[in-house]
């Protein structure tokens, strides 16, 4: 992979005169299909390639593609080579990029909503406490950060009802499939501890999405002053739409889970393909022409998936594996490219609010989602692995945080702080869950 990566990036700089002669980039005129399919491959090579290193460090996979799309922003090879970035990630190539990332995106929400499962859950009075505190307790924090440091993280330093409940939202995200990455590798997924924190990170997420459907509503109305009827408008379109999925759609994809076979000389699982993919964009097209982001209605249309189907659950893998491997890295490198740690700088203010952000994430995830554990009945040390596990934010909570970006509800440095903070929270679940793990733990008691 380091060959591969070295023989590329001598192959680029012998083909383009530009990056060599050091003059603006296109002026030779390069095949933009060509950029677009350069810039694509070297993408997927970096993001694959640190996260393989990630997987043999013990760290899930997925944060060293994070970190990949990172290193080719202006955090890295912007500031190592910016001839390199300027000629790789031109305009026209960055919105391609965004159009497949964003694809990608639609896909992967897709999946997360057919995963997402309520229907087992095991001692429901721990796991209703620790919803509650993992979301309450860091919301409340988010909250106060937002007045405090408006003049950092508020565009322009405005402080909006929806940017002060955008905030508080970001730091009360635990990021599902990350964590269960994440238990499988400490052998926790079939353990009562793993249950549970499963359970609450799944319920988390759909409240998240919830929230954030209601606050984009917020942020839609904030913006048009000429119409302050706007959200409810939004709200009630939003809210009918949800009732369509659960009464008209839920019921006709039932059918899909009858036996295999062939429909119309198709293959009944290509069928089952074709239907869910189409459903997904078709939802997702819906809910942007709402006026809502596009991944709201991928995850709806997810949920509304039948759970019993093995038709089903092998589509879903299929469908996974493309978008994990080939469409979920350009939307990293798009996070990366949006992402400049150079925007903390020298300012005292902004490295202290960064830390007040990191601190705050951390303290009230393992206060409200480990202290609730602990008042319902679970023992200190399980009560504080739960509040470990739930600190993990990974994918989800940079798809969170580049909504806020997109909707202008955070500012560029904002949007900074909040992806930092996500890779150190993922980074270090791992390695605290291996601290706080007793050899031998006790089952929790039985609610």
């Amino acid at each position: 992979m380091v060959a591969g990566t070295l023989v590329l990036a001598g192959a680029v700089a012998l083909w383009s005169p530009d990056l060599l002669s050091g003059s603006e980039p296109g002026s030779r005129g390069t095949d933009p299909a060509a950029r677009f399919l350069l810039a694509v491959a070297v993408v997927l090579l970096v993001c694959h390639l640190f996260g393989d290193l990630m997987r043999r460090w013990g760290q899930p996979p997925v944060l060293g593609e994070i970190l990949g799309g990172l290193l080719l922003g202006p955090s890295a090879l912007g500031m190592a080579w910016p001839a390199a970035q300027d000629w790789l990630f031109r305009p026209d190539v960055l919105g391609q990029l965004d159009r497949a990332a964003q694809l990608g995106l639609i896909v992967f929400m897709f999946v997360l909503g057919c995963e997402l499962r309520t229907e087992r859950l095991q001692g429901p009075q721990v796991i209703g406490a620790v919803v509650a505190g993992s979301i309450a307790l860091p919301m409340l924090a988010g909250v106060g950060l937002a007045f405090a440091a408006v003049d950092q993280l508020a565009p322009g330093g405005d402080r909006s009802t929806s940017y002060v409940l955008f905030l508080g939202l970001a730091l009360s995200i635990t990021a599902l499939p990350v964590l269960a990455r994440i238990l499988v590798d400490l052998r926790l997924d079939g353990s009562p501890i793993g249950a549970i924190a499963l359970s609450a990170a799944a319920i988390g997420d759909g409240l998240a999405w919830i929230l954030l459907a209601m606050v984009l509503t917020v942020a839609k109305g904030h913006g048009t002053p000429g119409d302050p009827a706007s959200w409810v408008t939004t709200g009630g379109l939003a809210l009918a739409f949800v009732l369509f999925v659960a009464l008209v759609v839920r019921p006709a994809l039932a059918a899909l889970e009858r036996p295999g076979g062939r429909r119309g000389g198709i293959d009944r699982g290509d069928y089952a393909l074709i239907v869910l993919v189409v459903g997904a964009i078709a939802c997702a097209a819906v809910t942007d022409l709402i006026g809502l982001h596009p991944v709201l209605g991928a995850f709806l249309f997810g949920t509304a998936v039948p759970r019993g189907s093995a038709t089903v659950r092998q589509i879903s893998r299929r469908i996974q594996g493309f978008a994990l491997t080939i469409l979920l890295p350009l939307f990293f490198a798009g996070v990366g490219l949006n992402t400049s740690i150079g925007l903390l700088g020298s300012a005292p203010s902004h490295w202290l609010v960064f830390i007040a952000v990191l601190v705050a994430a951390v303290l009230t995830k393992l206060a409200g989602a480990g202290g609730a554990a602990r008042l319902a009945g679970l023992r200190g040390p399980e009560a504080l692995q739960i509040g470990t596990l739930m600190n993990c934010r990974g994918i989800t909570e940079l798809v969170v945080a580049s909504i806020g970006l997109q909707y202008g509800l955070i500012s560029p440095l904002g949007f900074t702080v909040l992806v930092l903070m996500a890779v150190i929270t993922t980074a270090m679940t791992g390695p605290l869950m291996r601290l706080v793990q007793p050899r031998h733990p006790a089952p929790p008691p039985t609610n």
